[in-house]
């Protein structure tokens, strides 16, 4: 008897996940069948499986708008995600190292103020941030988007692999440095190596936020032939009501595919990278 009522209790428990799961995923799931169905139905139709197909929405959406397909707009957010993703996990890695193993005047005092930087919102430096890019004569450019990224500007990336590099035995450093190992060949023949969750995390985190952003890529854009699949998404709806719906249901799928792939192939590292320290 108890052991059916633990079995019932545990059925119970992952039916009640699963429920929750569908229900979490039901505006996804709606998006998706949306995307197949004809305009004069999507906003009526609420059910989950079409009473009509149709794959025009996929090719009326690709075309784009203005003479510039969503081909351009997909290899320009794959070029600033790329860019930010080299950017921030060289220098983040950099600057880790620096806080985790170096020894320099006021080191205690540049960490806490680097931590102060987690909790200072984007919005507080966006006006001098747009001044500065400005006067560099950078708006419109992608420059503002991943310069940044060159100079350890995300600081929660640093403090991740701060903690990691901490967790690996220094004597691991003591004895690369009796073989002869300066800094250099002992961050990119020691440290790196066994960094490798920890960058492979920021190198996830950054692709996804990266291709989601669409704040600033708003504010520093404005030249069509650069947006990216974010501005470009945006640039489908008409306020006025005469969107194209089913081409921006179409486009929004499309837009999930490369962080939903990046995200299913690499999902193992994420527990990697964040819960370990250190040698396993």
């Amino acid at each position: 008897m108890l052991s059916f009522k633990r079995n019932y209790a545990h059925t119970l428990r992952h039916a009640l996940v699963i429920l929750f799961g569908l229900a979490m995923l039901y505006p996804v799931l709606w998006l998706l069948a949306s995307s197949f169905k004809p305009n004069q139905i999507i906003l009526t139709d609420t059910g989950l499986w079409p009473s009509t197909f149709t794959w025009d929405n996929y090719r009326n959406g690709w075309k784009g708008f203005q003479g510039v397909s969503f081909a351009r707009f997909f290899g320009n957010s794959t070029l600033v995600s790329i860019l930010c993703v080299l950017g921030n996990a060289a220098t983040c890695s950099f600057a880790a190292y620096a806080f985790a193993r170096l020894e320099f005047r006021l080191k205690k005092l540049w960490f806490a103020l680097m931590l102060m930087t987690i909790m200072l919102p984007y919005h507080v430096t966006l006006v001098p941030q747009y001044i500065i890019f400005s006067e560099l004569h950078w708006i419109d450019t992608y420059l503002p988007l991943f310069v940044p990224k060159w100079l350890a500007h995300d600081s929660f990336f640093i403090l991740l692999m701060v903690q990691f590099i901490r967790g690996i035995p220094k004597e691991l450093d003591e004895s690369a440095t009796i073989d002869g190992c300066g800094h250099w060949k002992l961050y990119t023949r020691v440290i790196t190596p066994l960094l490798a969750p920890a960058l492979i995390t920021t190198a996830i985190f950054t692709f996804i936020w990266t291709w989601d952003d669409f704040f600033s890529q708003m504010i520093y854009l404005s030249n069509i032939k650069l947006f990216t699949v974010q501005l470009g998404i945006r640039a489908l709806f008409d306020p006025t009501g005469l969107s194209d719906w089913g081409a921006l249901m179409a486009i929004s799928v499309l837009s999930l595919l490369p962080i939903t792939l990046v995200f299913f192939f690499f999902q193992r590292y994420f527990l990697d990278g964040i819960a370990t320290t250190g040698l396993k």
